[in-house]
């Protein structure tokens, strides 16, 4: 093919469209199967089980779909699936699952996952999700949609990070973030309040960025306990979508909130 370049190794197995870009040097394992409109610009590897979307954008020296860092791997065959119009940056890494996590490692579509950011196995990511320079996800780790995770974030197993929340740099998370949160560590590692700028960009009315506040000053600047606060909110009647959210989220958590 035009568009594949001599010196790449692709497996006979691998299904690998003609509107593909394939760069220099990139080796394709064997149950590989890339969408439409992929590029691999160059030293790139794949390693399968491994599905990927359309129009993903994959980077030098990036490695996804390689076998998980988990002692009690024994090489079966896991998977890792990936969604549509994604950014792979240098040298990050993608892990497939492990059979007691589910054997499957998820990525959504429109993420931007930057250069040495790893994502391990059992891992869910979900659509418009950054990951910036050195964001590193331990093993079951869920990002949910529109979720920001500033550099050199190392983030707990089995923690949740809520949507469109926004993690400061150099924060180690080791419990779940409430979705809409700022959080950040100075010197501990604090929730700060409501992500408003993120969700006006994102079309958040002010009314519906009001009431996500009220719940933030409910949970965090009163001097009521996280189990009195998620009552006081739910006796306040007609929460909203977001509210009733954030309260399901709290009271759902296993590792705590951070607050």
């Amino acid at each position: 093919m035009s568009n594949f370049h001599p010196t790449a190794v692709i497996d006979a197995s691998a299904k690998v469209p003609a509107s593909c870009k394939i760069g220099p040097y990139c080796v394709i394992g064997a149950e590989v199967e890339l969408g439409e409109h992929c590029e691999l610009i160059a030293h790139v590897v794949l390693q399968g089980p491994t599905k990927l979307g359309s129009h993903n954008k994959i980077y030098p020296f990036a490695a996804i779909g390689i076998g998980p860092q988990d002692l009690s791997y024994a090489g079966e065959p896991t998977r890792l699936e990936i969604g549509d119009h994604n950014q792979v940056r240098e040298y990050a890494t993608i892990h497939r699952g492990t059979t007691k996590g589910g054997g499957l490692t998820t990525v959504g579509s429109h993420t931007l996952i930057m250069a040495y950011a790893h994502v391990a196995h059992d891992c869910h990511i979900g659509d418009h999700v950054i990951l910036a320079n050195g964001a590193t996800l331990g093993g079951h780790v869920t990002v949910e949609e529109y979720a920001s995770i500033s550099a050199l974030c190392p983030i707990h197993q089995f923690v949740t990070i809520g949507k469109h929340a926004y993690v400061g740099g150099g924060t180690t998370i080791t419990q779940d973030v409430l979705p809409f949160s700022k959080t950040s560590a100075s010197r501990e590692v604090h929730a700060y309040g409501v992500n408003s700028v993120g969700l006006q960009r994102r079309g958040f009315s002010p009314e519906r960025i009001k009431r996500i506040q009220h719940f933030f000053k409910v949970l965090l600047a009163s001097k009521m306990n996280t189990s009195q606060a998620m009552e006081k909110l739910k006796s306040e009647g007609d929460l909203g979508e977001d509210v009733a959210m954030l309260v399901a989220f709290v009271e759902k958590s296993e590792r705590g909130v951070i607050k």
